[in-house]
């Protein structure tokens, strides 16, 4: 493809235009299309929009477990067999304390997730008991994701100051029947609907390495830019030992860097985040994501362990990119040094010598 096509797709999406479906299955698929122009051209939207301004959100998995779902991606899940420490929700001292550290830490959102199909309404009102405190003490934002709501209730986090509530679509809707059989697409998005009737912003994702299609994916991303999704992370499915859905062969970097540029391409205006499996799917490109996405967990995910902060933080440095924070970048990496890193001196890592084996491996005394 020439310089044009690139710059059009571009200019396309900068103008809120959709992009015709023959050319959004292409960029994940045809060859003629090439990964950095595609990248460039993403990163022009990302710019317009976000600049080259990072957003971090850090999660706090707040119940773990004792969940009646079968969503078959999930160690949590009622069917899995994952070896996960399994606990009610915290006291209110750990959640608190928490949102504490995301503040400490850089985060400009505290994302709080609850297993369970759907809160009662006192779990409601203890919620927004946590959220209101949050927002009193911390210049933080605040994402719930708790499961199926209807309107009554998320009108009760709205008003408490949530800002966003999380519930990912993570597929089609026709292959949603092949990973979740306790309760529907539609039940996603009805929760969905009532958080924008309540005046909420939505958070709402995608999971790629489930045994969807091209075309799963290309509905999925359509339905997150007709409902208007502020939020949308894009998570690559992360294998674990003991949950029902195994044996998905894992996904290339170069894919994984497609998608996300389709995701940002079709939602312009949307905060699109590098999620769940970046560092198992990316590999040696995860820099790159950067380009078409504008936001990124720090500190892992629900029950699988990311990068430390420090290497993610300072990949972000190194790209020349910057964060939406109270605290400066460099003081967040010397921070984390300073804590973690006996062997650094002046902010530089020291080389790790070669010993004798290594240097004459072919050596025998």
């Amino acid at each position: 493809m020439n310089r044009h096509y690139y710059h059009q797709l571009s200019d396309q999406s900068i103008a809120q235009q959709p992009l015709d479906a023959n050319i959004a299955r292409d960029l994940l698929s045809s060859d003629a299309i090439e990964l950095m122009p595609l990248l460039n051209a993403a990163y022009e939207v990302r710019k317009e929009f976000f600049g080259k301004e990072v957003t971090i959100h850090i999660i706090n998995n707040a119940q773990n477990g004792f969940c009646p779902e079968d969503c078959h991606y999930c160690a949590q899940a009622k069917t899995s067999k994952a070896d996960i420490s399994e606990y009610s929700i915290k006291s209110d001292q750990e959640i608190l304390a928490e949102a504490k550290n995301a503040y400490d830490k850089g985060a400009h959102r505290y994302c709080m997730v609850f297993a369970g199909r759907g809160p009662s309404r006192d779990r409601v009102e203890h919620l927004a008991k946590l959220i209101r405190t949050i927002k009193s003490k911390y210049p933080i934002e605040v994402c719930v994701s708790a499961g199926l709501l209807d309107e009554d209730k998320a009108k009760i986090l709205k008003e408490a100051g949530l800002d966003r509530l999380n519930h990912n679509l993570n597929t089609s809707r026709k292959h949603y029947p092949h990973i979740c059989k306790t309760h529907t697409y539609e039940d996603r998005l009805n929760t969905l609907n009532s958080a924008r009737k309540a005046g909420l912003q939505i958070c709402s994702g995608v999971i790629l390495g489930m045994g969807e299609g091209v075309d799963d994916i290309l509905e999925t991303a359509y339905t997150l830019r007709n409902i208007k999704s502020e939020s949308i992370p894009v998570n690559f499915f992360i294998p674990i030992k003991g949950a029902q859905l195994t044996g998905q062969p894992p996904l290339s970097p170069n894919f994984c860097l497609r998608a996300l540029c389709l995701y940002r391409f079709l939602n312009p205006k949307a905060e699109i985040r590098i999620a769940a499996g970046r560092e198992i799917h990316l590999r040696s490109m995860e820099v790159m994501a950067l380009y078409p996405a504008n936001s990124l967990f720090l500190d892992g995910y629900l029950n699988a362990k990311g990068d430390e902060r420090s290497k993610t933080l300072q990949m972000i440095k190194d790209a020349g990119f910057s964060i939406q924070s109270d605290h400066s970048l460099d003081t967040l990496i010397t921070n984390e040094i300073s804590a973690h890193k006996s062997d650094q001196q002046d902010n530089v890592t020291m080389a790790v010598m070669k010993d004798l084996k290594d240097l004459r491996p072919q050596y025998t005394p």
